[in-house]
């Protein structure tokens, strides 16, 4: 079982994961601040990532632990994705030897649209629909993380808040 995650007590790095099956948004973020930054979209082939993509932002960013959306439906039970963020954490965490947290994502991608709308509005900008959605529904997971666990001692899977189990059983 990996060591406890204290948030008060030590600076963690996170790297968040927006799972899909073409598509794979990240985020790297600090918990002193409780902020994350989105990085570049992955792509994906049928939810498998570029696990070479994944090992050179590790090495770069360092994290100390991972966060994946678990797309749930909107009563809370399992939709036909949870299972493949599930797995996808839980290969994440095994190939890496990192703690992986999931959490509820509901809406993420919706209010990441939302945001990447008002954005370009207040820049007199047209809106892309093309733009890193995936990846700013990421920092939105890592920050929901991050402010629903500050201060808390958390240790890998153990549901909180909001905050799901990885476990498939």
């Amino acid at each position: 079982m990996p060591e406890d995650l204290v948030l008060n007590t030590k600076a963690l790095t996170l790297l968040a994961f927006d799972y899909g099956t073409q598509k794979i948004g990240v985020a790297v973020g600090q918990s002193i601040t409780g902020t994350a930054s989105p990085l570049p979209v992955l792509a994906a082939r049928d939810g498998i990532p570029d696990w070479q993509l994944i090992e050179t932002l590790i090495k770069q960013w360092r994290p100390d632990a991972f966060v994946v959306g678990l797309p749930l439906n909107m009563d809370g039970s399992d939709s036909a994705m949870t299972a493949r963020a599930r797995k996808f954490c839980q290969r994440l965490s095994g190939r890496f030897s990192l703690p992986c947290h999931g959490i509820d994502e509901r809406l993420s991608s919706r209010e990441a649209r939302e945001q990447s709308r008002n954005d370009a509005a207040m820049q007199g900008k047209k809106h892309d629909p093309r733009s890193q959605i995936d990846s700013l529904a990421a920092r939105l997971i890592l920050e929901t993380w991050f402010a629903e666990n500050s201060g808390a001692c958390k240790k890998a899977g153990v549901p909180r808040a909001r905050t799901a189990s990885v476990d498939s059983s």
